[in-house]
């Protein structure tokens, strides 16, 4: 699927949104980036991380990705593993699982897992994830990462299925953490990659150039072929963790 692509800063997307929601007025008479406005978005900044605010944020988002034309690919494949008892672990790239959010909360009735950072960005995540139906156990290798692995691989016992961002919290972009390869070993899961394309998206000018497609955009959710991960005699580790980082590069937006 091309792709026209459009690359803005998070702070003009926190510009953007705030004049879609609270001033049309501002887009109108050509003000959308203007000075005045990036002052009245400081100010409010206190209000990102209040209950109010992340239950609002959920519904704009639930709201913003239903207008979405979605089309699923290859879901079948691993679907029908995971009702047959196999363990599986979905994996993306943290450029990707936005537009992903409003289609994963049908998977609520898996009792699906996510491991989230501990930062102040991730708590906005993990409500909305919660809220979705997402069991999330918190940690990342900066802080609370070896009881959050310990959380996930207990909750992939149980109850068989979660999700992980594979260079997420911070990068680098592109890069598979080894944390998954552990999971994948401790739990038998199976690994599932999946990858999300737009003809027409927004990208941040962040270290994972965050992907948002744009209102009404034809986007395209697909599944590859589930991966099983096992330990060949005398195989290094790294070349697990290699191979997978090998395989899911392509799908990666540069």
């Amino acid at each position: 699927m091309k792709q026209r692509r459009h690359s803005i800063s998070l702070i003009t997307l926190y510009r953007t949104l705030f004049c879609l929601l609270f001033s049309p007025c501002l887009i109108a008479s050509g003000s959308l980036l203007s000075h005045g406005t990036f002052k009245m978005i400081k100010k409010l900044k206190y209000i990102i991380y209040t209950r109010p605010f992340i239950c609002f944020l959920y519904y704009f988002i639930r709201l913003y990705t239903a207008t979405f034309r979605l089309k699923i690919e290859n879901e079948k494949s691993w679907q029908s593993m995971l009702n047959g008892n196999q363990p599986v672990i979905l994996v993306t790239w943290h450029q990707q699982f936005f537009s992903a959010i409003r289609h994963f909360k049908k998977y609520a009735r898996y009792n699906p897992g996510l491991m989230i950072s501990r930062s102040r960005d991730g708590d906005l995540i993990s409500a909305v994830a919660r809220r979705s139906g997402w069991r999330t156990p918190r940690g990342s290798s900066s802080r609370g990462g070896k009881e959050a692995m310990a959380e996930m691989i207990t909750h992939l016992n149980t109850h068989g299925f979660g999700a992980h961002i594979l260079d997420g919290p911070t990068g680098p972009m592109g890069k598979v953490k080894p944390g998954i390869i552990k999971m994948a070993l401790q739990t038998n899961a199976l690994l599932v990659p999946f990858f999300i394309d737009s003809h027409q998206a927004w990208f941040f000018n962040s270290w994972d150039h965050f992907m948002i497609p744009k209102p009404f955009a034809k986007v395209r959710l697909r599944f590859l072929d589930p991966i099983h991960v096992y330990e060949e005699k005398n195989e290094d580790f790294e070349v697990l963790r290699e191979r997978l980082e090998t395989l899911m590069l392509p799908g990666l937006h540069p």
